[in-house]
């Protein structure tokens, strides 16, 4: 009888974990990967972030060529207080004279934090 309560208590554990991992990946990304894709904006030389409501949860990227749109989740947020200047991350590529794909115009969507 105990084995048994060790076991359903370990099911639920493992399945408690795999139900909750799913809710932390938007977080993970949000820490762990770059919120541009190291182009910077023609007119500020730097990325852009085009600043969308905090319900949108995908974007849509349009290339040209093979597999010409994507949609991909949103993950990251503007955050409310200015850290002051500091490193933004570069250098950054300059668009492209032929550009291949939205991402290389340097503006890039980041949810709202209101």
């Amino acid at each position: 009888m105990t084995g048994r309560i060790l076991i359903a208590t370990a099911v639920l554990a493992i399945a408690g974990v795999a139900d909750a991992h799913p809710h932390m990946w938007p977080l993970y990304r949000a820490q762990n990967y770059n919120w541009n894709a190291n182009y910077a904006h023609v007119q500020y030389g730097q990325p852009v972030a085009l600043v969308v409501p905090p319900t949108a949860n995908m974007q849509t990227q349009w290339g040209w060529g093979v597999s010409s749109s994507r949609v991909s989740r949103l993950d990251h947020q503007f955050g409310r207080n200015y850290p002051g200047a500091g490193p933004h991350g570069g250098p950054f590529y300059n668009t492209p004279y032929w550009p291949q794909d939205t991402t290389q115009f340097g503006v890039y969507h980041v949810r709202g934090p209101w």
